[in-house]
């Protein structure tokens, strides 16, 4: 079964609107989620509330592998096992249910779909991607 649109019924939503991630983080019932580097956090500042877990950093902590330019930019040797813990605990900190709805953020939403996917993989159902990224984000803040 499909819809107008020829896509499957079936497949869970994965992009959720600003707005309505806003309200799920005001009343306490997400985690937030930054995707995005730490330069790019230092150019264009962070989102209060958000819990830093780089796209990058991320993926190689789940074993996937990353592209010549996402190594590059991440910098880094290869992950240990004490990594995966500490990125577990991090995540665990915030939420210790895998029900608890996780909110990705990056700069234009593109990202975040790729990071929600990750965690859905790793058991986080309820992850979603902030359509617009940090830039409608942003934009919000300042129609506030």
């Amino acid at each position: 079964m499909s819809n107008e649109r020829n896509e499957p019924m079936d497949e869970p939503q994965l992009e959720i609107s600003v707005d309505a991630s806003r309200e799920l983080v005001d009343i306490g019932l997400a985690v937030l989620l930054d995707i995005r580097q730490p330069f790019e956090l230092e150019l264009e500042g962070a989102v209060d509330g958000a819990v830093s877990v780089p796209l990058f950093r991320l993926k190689q902590l789940l074993g996937k592998h990353l592209s010549e330019e996402e190594q590059e930019l991440l910098d880094a040797d290869e992950p240990d096992e004490r990594d995966f813990q500490h990125f577990l605990s991090l995540i665990n900190q915030h939420h210790v249910r895998q029900d608890q709805i996780l909110l990705c953020l990056c700069n234009s939403g593109r990202r975040s779909l790729r990071a929600a996917q990750l965690l859905r993989d790793l058991g986080y159902a309820r992850s979603l991607s902030v359509r617009e990224g940090f830039r409608g984000w942003q934009e919000r803040e300042k129609a506030d």
